[in-house]
């Protein structure tokens, strides 16, 4: 599903040029689930860009689902992450002027769907939402915009899933919950996901970790 050759992203910076991402070399299979390890700085998130396509490397080359990503503009990159891709931020990413079932709908509509509503409205009732989904971001708990940032990411559904430290900005009894939801609806989808975290209980739930120390897969 992913192959990475040479994998490297280099940056400039007053220190001169920064290498976050160096010559990384991986293979990850269609359904599998892998964990990307690693101490802060240590080039986790910019690994997983380049993988997603949101960034593009310095040299080598990223193939997602046969797709080499380095061969397509960035129009080009956009149509294969919305037919292929779903994200998971720490951050959640959800757009506040949208209600909790216009966010889920957001990726459909763009797409084209002409039944973005009745998917939407599913996927929220998988992840336990139903009663909260015509409530904005800013009237949800943490757990529940990371619920509906996991709606948003399944509803499509993609082939693979990308997820940057999901439980981060959570309390560990949330952030377990969070967890079990997105195994999941991961093993009832057969997404592949890869997945950043610096919990080692949520890394160990995967098929494979991978660990990354100054920019290379150790």
């Amino acid at each position: 599903m992913l192959t990475a050759r040479n994998l490297t992203r280099k940056v400039n910076s007053p220190e001169g040029i920064l290498t976050i991402v160096d010559a990384v070399d991986m293979e990850i299979g269609r359904g599998e689930s892998v964990a990307v390890v690693g101490a802060s700085g240590a080039g986790k998130s910019t690994l997983l860009a380049l993988l997603a396509g949101l960034d593009m490397p310095s040299e080598g080359d990223v193939w997602l689902d046969g797709q080499n990503l380095t061969d397509l503009d960035e129009d080009g990159r956009a149509a294969l992450r919305s037919r292929r891709v779903g994200f998971v931020f720490q951050s959640f990413h959800l757009v506040p002027s949208l209600t909790a079932l216009e966010n889920v709908m957001l990726p459909l509509e763009l797409a084209g769907s002409a039944d973005a509503r009745a998917a939407a409205q599913a996927v929220l009732e998988r992840v336990g939402l139903t009663p909260r989904q015509r409530h904005y971001p800013r009237q949800l708990s943490g757990g529940e915009r990371q619920r509906v940032a996991i709606a948003r990411a399944f509803v499509g559904p993609p082939v693979v899933l990308f997820a940057d430290e999901p439980t981060g900005n959570l309390d560990a009894e949330t952030g377990q919950r969070i967890a079990d939801l997105l195994f999941s609806l991961n093993d009832e989808s057969g997404t592949t996901l890869v997945l950043v975290t610096h919990e080692e209980r949520l890394a160990a739930r995967c098929d494979r970790v991978l660990r990354m120390s100054s920019g290379r897969l150790l």
